[in-house]
């Protein structure tokens, strides 16, 4: 890792989660809450809510991280009482217990990687560059995130999601640096890792529990264990 002198992070999944794709997340909060659904159901409806977000706005850009999760869980809970599977009681319910639960990982998982953010912001710049809805500036500020990052590069703002290449580009764009002096650090294979590595820059992959089994067996030679593990990586 010689010759890195900005780094650009994703967000979701790589600081809030410990590499973990979210839908693990979410159904760990559902078991907590005490809500039983067949696993390809509670798939269905991970799918189904993240596609209406995609569709409608639901997500301002003053929601936090809370604001968001609740959100995320009245439209998941809708569809599983579409599908007959929970009473509208029981989703009006345990809707604000899933959100909060997920909330409280995400939270402890911030506090995790702050001090590595923290050492890094300290050496390098730092670029935020993530696939989300257009509300990521209020997150990281509930998060006390913000300040290390010295610009925000985010899907619903710029118009370009990943895995496009494009995105990557417009965030070392943000750092000056040339892209072989960029280091990219994400949870994905498919839309971190492989996108930035094909414009040059270098790259860390957080690898956590996957959306799909492909993913869980996929390898690569930038696989990291933990977000902790960049200090040693780039000391």
């Amino acid at each position: 890792m010689e010759n890195i002198k900005g780094i650009i992070f994703d967000y979701g999944g790589t600081i809030d989660t410990r590499g973990d794709h979210w839908s693990i997340i979410i159904s760990m909060g559902y078991e907590a809450a005490g809500v039983e659904i067949p696993r390809t159901d509670f798939r269905d409806a991970y799918v189904y809510a993240e596609r209406e977000l995609a569709r409608t706005p639901h997500i301002l850009p003053h929601h936090n991280f809370y604001d968001l999760l609740l959100i995320k869980m009245h439209i998941e809970m809708a569809r599983l009482v579409d599908l007959g599977f929970i009473a509208p009681d029981v989703a009006r319910e345990k809707a604000p217990v899933v959100a909060r639960f997920c909330y409280d990982y995400a939270r402890t998982c911030v506090e995790e990687a702050r001090p590595v953010i923290e050492a890094l912001s300290a050496r390098f710049p730092l670029v935020l560059v993530s696939n989300f809805y257009g509300n990521v500036a209020s997150v990281l500020a509930d998060f006390s995130l913000d300040r290390y990052f010295k610009a925000i590069v985010e899907s619903a703002v710029v118009g370009v999601r990943k895995p496009d290449p494009r995105i990557f580009s417009l965030g070392v764009e943000a750092l000056g640096l040339r892209p072989d002096e960029v280091l990219v650090v994400g949870d994905s294979l498919r839309k971190d890792i492989l996108p930035a590595e094909s414009i040059g820059c270098r790259v860390a992959w957080i690898k956590g529990r996957g959306w799909t089994p492909e993913e869980d067996a996929a390898t690569h030679p930038s696989v990291i264990p933990s977000l902790a593990s960049l200090l040693s990586l780039l000391s």
